[in-house]
């Protein structure tokens, strides 16, 4: 048995480009040097934060199938710290639209 414990897994993480207005974009830079943390960070956090408070998304996002097997797995949560944990298949288009965006 080792004397120090293996350091926790950490998530993969992937890329996501998206277009914001001037002002949305401004505040949330604002929030994240609020924080102390990349706007990446942010981002992430209040996603988790609404689809965690979000009952009817729950629901819709349970009744989701694809081959016959559940997209997402979503516990009843009542805090983002309990929603770090989950475990999300993310599926992605072939290719980029004309403008070079996923959509």
């Amino acid at each position: 048995m080792s004397v120090l414990k293996a350091p926790p897994k950490q998530p993969k993480n992937a890329t996501l480009q998206i277009r914001v207005d001037e002002e949305l974009k401004l505040q949330l830079d604002k929030y994240a040097e609020f924080l102390d943390s990349s706007t990446a960070y942010v981002v992430s956090e209040a996603l988790k934060l609404v689809f965690s408070k979000d009952a009817e998304f729950k629901k819709w996002l349970e009744s989701q199938t694809t081959n016959g097997e559940k997209c997402v797995a979503l516990e009843a949560s009542p805090s983002v710290e309990s929603a770090k944990g989950l475990s999300v298949s993310v599926m992605r288009p072939a290719k980029a639209n004309d403008d070079g965006l996923f959509r």
